[in-house]
Order: structure tokens, then sequence, then C-alpha cells
């Protein structure tokens, strides 16, 4: 999942901008096979076909840029296929066919030549072979395009077939186009032609030598100034770009895919107060287990380009803290850099700033005695006269227990806060011994249970971690006679920890209190005024604040006199979950429904091909009947618009073959009507959300009726937080057919705010759906559909925005039959 996604802002990225932002993976380790190609083995390339975008895209993105360039290299940006990515995963979870790979690379700079070019020292590659999006492309466009969601991987020659076949069972295209050979020699061939030729020798060597003058500049003060007022203080923090809120582009993506997300993006009960590390449990297809990442990154732009030197040391020293301030011990840290400077020319003092960053990072991994593993960099950052800052941005993971994490918002009123700083040397950078003693102390603390929230100030200082640690759930703060610079000024190393007890330790900043504010020595800033500043800021960008519908909706209660059981019953009912082409819930649903009890099939359709299509059709309704629950989970349907998949799964649905097994299944069917129809305008559906865009977060649902037996283990007005991930989510009906399915107690579950009412508010009826419904149910209750992800949910997820998540609709499933 995508648990932190930032941006940030400098006028140096004007022209280029800066968005930060990565997701974690993890493999079984017996599913690794690392071998050296040998001769007579084959290449076979997975995935998407290949067109002209992307052609030029590593160079492009690795030179600078004018207005005229802006016109001719919009062709270079590759094009996503987030469906066909997610069949690459599903293929790469496969034990026999991950150990069948020696060796594999994905599609990046430099398209085949690379991705292939790379694998072995021999290669025969025919360019012909590769599979083309339309025709008309050349050999050259073909062995440079970068075009995504493709892999190349090397497999012993006799694996083929199999391999293949296992392909197809994903609903992936694979074709073999390359052979290693013994000759140390890359060689490609288009139309019967070899058109490169290149020995081994030369592609390993660096090439003719280069060399540089680099002078490095003389630091300057990088300190911030100290505000004369508390008040204009706080309101300038809070209001900066770099510390007003990101939700508006945090909630753009999945935070919860996987229902592995321990820490949503904004916790706390009002989902405000930002996590500084993304905690994501380790995906395990069948299994639960307590093992989780934890990724955090660090980089201020206003220092680096004061002191790139001093920016990287101080980068290194952010990450590795925000994943201290997370619950995470100090041990088995690593890092990985990514880098962006302006276009170097032959100027000494502009190659002097990456040389003086690189020292600073590589002084800090030495001090620290961590290591940086692979990073990215470029040399690009430059737009006519426009120079992005020195960026070296460090990005620090580890691993840990989910009991382990501590969330950063405040949680209780009263409560002590501290300041716990390390000693800093003449250049104003953490002494090292201090530093990691520091680390020590916290995860100690933390531990003992006596720090119950955790904050590392960043580019806003304690100012801005106090406001954040308050937000979430709605408390105040009253600081304690500190000076205005331990307030402001940059604190990188330090903690702001909330304590349980009364400890003695560290600087006393003050107490968490329920007013409404935050207060220094009687000056009292309205958090009204500070939330204003810091919500708005960013609206006409990313906006989160739509107006809604002022109306109340009303709130349902449905309480059903009785419900109906099966008229079979099976110890362990069998549920079917197909897999179109856009689907991404299918193993967080089987999951869900094997722990309830039931047994899983999930079942990939295959669109290749009309004839793959007709035998999957024809295979699903064989399933059906062997089955007592469809179970069709969410995913992104081609990008969430209406000719993406949605159509697909529709079409598929209304062939005879799969209707009638469906209909035979459930006998009265399908919502809202109880049978598979077509519809008309007068039928309910789901449209855009208000906010027109995606919403990932979580929300409150309230049981509205206890009819189906989906809710048996539910009762009326039960209040139920669930993750929501979707851009089409918002229910519409005409009044008539809302009267009706209220009636038939067929609206099963509703948006709600805090106070359990059914409201339009934007914050909590994500979509604004019509009368706040979340759910329907068919009229027999047999069959239910609903926005929410209710089948995201494991021990240990979501520590950050409290309240119930298990609906029970799986083991009502179970009770059923």
């Amino acid at each position: 999942a995508t648990g932190i996604v930032d941006e940030i802002y400098h006028d140096g990225y004007a022209a280029k901008h800066m968005e930060v932002g990565a997701v974690i993976a993890a493999a079984p380790e017996r599913n690794v096979r690392r071998e050296v190609p040998a001769d007579g083995d084959i290449v076979v390339l997975l995935g998407g076909r290949t067109g002209r975008d992307g052609c030029g895209g590593a160079t492009g993105s690795s030179k600078s840029h004018t207005v005229e360039s802006l016109e001719s290299c919009g062709a270079e940006v590759q094009k996503g296929n987030a469906p066909e990515e997610r069949k690459l995963q599903r293929l790469f979870r496969n034990y026999e066919a991950c150990r069948m790979i020696k060796r594999c690379n994905d599609f990046g700079a430099g398209g085949v030549s690379v991705a292939i070019g790379e694998l072995a020292d021999g290669l025969v590659i025919d360019l012909n072979s590769v599979p083309k999006k339309y025709d008309g492309l050349d050999g050259t466009e073909l062995a440079i395009s970068e075009s995504q969601e493709r892999m190349a991987v090397v497999i012993e020659a006799e694996n083929k077939d199999r391999f293949l076949e296992l392909a197809n069972s994903e609903n992936l295209e694979a074709t073999v186009v390359a052979k290693i050979t013994a000759e140390p020699r890359l060689r490609m061939v288009w139309n019967g032609k070899i058109i490169c030729d290149i020995s081994r020798e030369f592609l390993n060597s660096n090439g003719a030598e280069k060399h540089i003058d680099i002078e490095c500049n003389k630091v300057q003060d990088y300190s911030k100034d100290i505000p004369a007022s508390f008040e204009k203080g706080i309101l300038d923090v809070v209001t900066d770009l770099n510390v007003c809120s990101k939700r508006g582009l945090s909630e753009r993506f999945d935070s919860t895919i996987g229902a592995g997300t321990v820490l949503m993006p904004f916790g706390g009960k009002n989902q405000r107060t930002p996590i500084q590390a993304m905690v994501q449990k380790v995906s395990v297809e069948k299994a639960h287990t307590d093992d989780c990442s934890f990724m955090s990154w660090g980089y201020n732009p206003y220092i680096s380009e004061k002191s790139p030197y001093h920016g990287a040391y101080l980068a290194v020293v952010e990450s590795v803290s925000k994943l201290i301030a997370t619950g995470a011990k100090y041990e088995d840290v690593y890092l990985t850099f990514q880098e962006y400077f302006e276009k170097p020319t032959k100027v000494a003092t502009r190659w002097g700033k990456p040389l003086s960053a690189l020292l600073g990072a590589f002084k800090a991994q030495k001090n620290l005695g961590i290591g940086s593993i692979g990073g990215k960099d470029s040399m690009s950052g430059s737009f006519e006269k426009l120079d992005v800052p020195p960026t070296l941005i460090s990005f620090a993971v580890t691993m840990g227990k989910t009991s382990e994490v501590v969330s950063p918002e405040f949680k209780k009123a009263g409560n002590k806060v501290v300041l716990l700083k390390p000693e800093y040397d003449e250049n104003g950078l953490p002494v090292t011994e201090s530093l990691l003693a520091l680390y020590d102390q916290v995860t100690d603390l933390a531990r003992a249970g006596k720090a119950v929230s955790i904050y590392t100030p960043t580019i806003g200082g304690v100012a801005e971690a106090i406001y954040k640690m308050a937000i979430g759930n709605g408390l105040g703060f009253e600081f304690a006679n500190v000076d205005m610079k331990e307030i402001f000024a940059y604190n990188y190393g330090s903690f702001i920890v909330e304590l349980s007890t009364n400890d003695e330790i560290g600087i006393e900043l003050g107490k968490v209190t329920s007013d409404n504010a935050i207060s220094y020595n009687g000056e009292k800033v309205c958090m009204c005024k500070l939330n204003e500043g810091y919500e708005n800021k960013l609206e006409s960008v990313y906006p989160c604040n739509i107006a809604y519908n002022t109306e109340k909706p009303e709130t349902i209660s449905y309480n059903a006199e009785k419900r109906i059981g099966a008229n079979i019953k099976v110890a362990k009912p069998k549920v079917l979950i197909p897999v179109f082409p856009g689907t991404n819930c299918e193993f967080d649903s089987a999951k869900a429904v094997e722990y309830a009890g039931a047994e899983s099939e999930i079942f990939v359709i295959n669109n290749l091909s009309a004839e793959g299509i007709k035998r999957s059709a024809e295979a699903f309704a064989k399933k059906v009947g062997e089955s007592q629950i469809v179970f069709i989970p969410g995913g992104f349907s081609g990008g969430d618009e209406p000719d993406g998949s949605g159509k697909f799964i529709t079409a598929f649905l209304r062939g005879n073959d799969v209707k009638n097994a469906v209909t035979e299944l459930l006998k009265l069917g399908l919502v809202p009507y109880g049978k598979i129809i077509d519809t008309d305008e007068n039928c309910p559906t789901l449209t855009f959300n208000n906010i027109s865009r995606h919403q990932s977060k979580i929300v409150r649902t309230r049981i509205a009726s206890n009819m189906s037996p989906w809710l048996s283990e539910c009762n009326v007005g039960d209040i139920i937080n669930v993750p929501i991930s979707h851009g089409e989510g918002k229910f519409l009906a005409n009044d008539a057919t809302i009267k009706e399915l209220i009636a038939n107690g067929q609206i099963a579950t509703q948006y709600v705010d805090l106070d359990g009412n059914a409201t339009y508010d934007i914050q909590y009826n994500p979509n604004g759906s019509t009368l706040a419904i979340e759910g329907i149910t068919s009229p027999d209750g047999r069959v239910i559909g609903k926005m929410g992800h209710s089948e995201r949910i494991d021990n240990g997820l979501y520590r950050n925005v409290y309240g119930e998540y298990d609906i029970k609709m799986f083991a009502s499933m179970v009770k059923y039959f």
C-alpha cells in the first residue's frame, strides 16, 4: 500500500515538482533463485506490449529542459497500465514460476536494450518477437521504448512450455524474445538483419575517461529566524507549504490495499495527524503475521541550498529519527538515497553541490554505522534559468512488530509532554554518541509503555509537531516556560514525547489539554484559526473540504422480525472469487473468508483472446454450480472509469452461461432487484465522487438493517469502521427506489459522523451518496453490495484510527450455511 505521499515545496521546484513516496515489497526467501544464465537459456518477455511511449524517456528525464522542449518531449513519458502490473505481481507470487526464473529485469530506462541486454553477457534478441501495441514500429523503437509493466526473465529452455502456461493462467501475455549465447556479444535482429552487434567488453567499460574541476562552496548559515510573536509564528508555521495539510494529495492513493496497513496516513478520531513513517505488515497470502516494515524519509531544501553537506547529513538523521519515533529499534536500519541536482555543465561550483551532499550523506552513514543500498540520481534539475535546490532525500527502512508501533497523535488531556535532545557539535549536527544513546532511550520509553505518542521535529520544528500531534484527536496544548527558540528553531534528531507517567526527563514542553487552543505565556491561539490556515492552504490544488449538502439525511433503522436461512446446510461453504482485469482485492477477500471458516477459490478470467473468454465463461459457470457464494472483489477497474473493466465485468456476468449459473445459485439474485437485469435510467447506479477524485481513508458506517443474513452477527445501530478506496462510489437512486429500499430493509449501512448520524459531510460521506447509503442488499438479503472494503481486516491494523472494524460479514456467511 502507498502509506505516505508528500510533496516538497521550494521555488526551485516550480518547473520540476518534487513528490515523495515509496512502497515496500517482500518475497519469501524460498522463492528467490539467483543464477548466471547459461548458453541455450531463453528470455521471456512478460506483460504489456511495446509502443512508442517512452522512446527517449531515460535521456529525456536526465537532461535540462526549455520551453521549446516541452512541446517535443511529451511522447517520452511512459503510459502506465496498472491492471497489467497486477497480473505480474500475481505471477511473481507463484512459487513454481519464481523457481524457474534464473535472472529477471523490469523495463525501465532503455527498454529492451537494457532490460534484456543486462541479463547475460551473450544475447541474440529477436525484435520481431517483441509484442507490439500497434504496427509500424521500427527496430530502433522496439529496442529503446520504455513502455511500462513488462518483465524480462531468463529461464531454462526445457521450462518454456510450463512457464508460458503459468503466465497464461494469470491472463498474462508471455513471449520468447531472446536466447543466451556463449559468445559475449549483444546482438539484435530485426526483419532478418542484425541491426546491433556490440561486444560485452565494450558495454562493460566506462567509456572514455572524464575529468572535471570541482569547487565546494563555503557553508552559509542555515538556521531559522525566530518570530517575535508566538501567534504569528505558529500561524506562519502551519500555513507553510512544507507543513500544511497534504491530505488532498495523499487520499488519491490506496493506503489500505493488501489489508496490512498498521498506521493510516492520518490518525486520531479526526484522521488529521500525519504519520512520520509508513508501517505495513509483511504481505503473506495465507498465514497471519505481526512482522511489519517501517519506511520514512528525510530532507529539507532550505538547509540544503545553504549547505548541501549539512542538508544531506540531516536528511539521514531525519529519516532514521522518524523510524525511532514510530517505535522501531535502531538495529538493522538501512537507507536508500534519491538524488536530484541542477545540470552541472562545466562550472566547478555547480559540481561542488552534489559532491558536498554525497560527502555529508557518507559521513552520516559512517557515523551512524548504517549503509545506503541502491538509489537513483539525476542531474537534470534545470529549466531555462531555474535550478532545483541540491536534493538528496534519504529513505530509511527497517523491520519490527505491530505491537511495538507508536502513533504520533496526542492520546489524552493532562499528559505531560517533554523534549528529548541530543548534544550538537559546533556545526549544528547531532553528536553521534549522544544521538545513538537518545535513540535507545526513546525506544526504551516506548517499549515500557511510558511514551504514548512520539514525534521528531522536522522542517517546522517543535511548533509544527505540537500542532499536528494535537489535531488528530481534537486536543489542545499549553506550553511550559520554554524559550521561543526551542519552539521554532530546527531540532533535528530530537524527540517530542507524550508521557503516560510524570517522569522527570528532558525539557518539559508543557501538557496536553482539552482546550481547543495552543497557548504560550498567556497568549492563546484558537485551533479553529490554525486549522483554517492549515487545511485551506492547498485546498485550491488538492481539494479536501468541498461544500456539501447540509440537509440531514434520515438515519435508517430496520429491525427484521425474521431472517431467511439456507435450505441446504454446508459445514464449510465454498466461496468463488473471480479475478477480472483490474481486480486487486482477491487475496484480501480470500484470506478474510478463509479466516471465517469458509473455503475460497480464486478464479482468473482470461481475456487474452475470444477463445480465452469463452473458456473462462464455461469454467466459471461450472464452478458457480459447485459453490455456495460468489464474491466479486474490489479493484481499480481500469482506472475507475466507466469504460474501464466494470463494463467487461457486467458483460461477462450477463453472458447466458454465467447468468444462468449465478441465477440458479441465488434463485432471487443480485442487488437491488434480486436478479440480473438489463439496467435503464430508473435503476440505481454508482457515479463519480462529489470531490471528483479518488478517496482513500477510513469511514464510519452504521448498521441500518439486520435483515440480511450477511449482517446476522450485527445489531442495528452498531458503528463499524471500514477502509474505502474508490473514485466512483456515489450511490444515486430516485425517490421511489429509495422509499422501496427503506421499506424492504434493503439499506444495509449508512455513512455516519462521530455522533452516529447519517450525513452528507464530505469528511464522513466520502462520495456524497444519496441518503448516505454505503451498502444495500437484494430483497431477501442474500446478496450484499457495499463500497467499503470489509475484507481488509486483520489483527494489529489501523492502530491510529480507533474503532471496531470487523462487521462479521464473513462469520455471518458461514453461520448462514
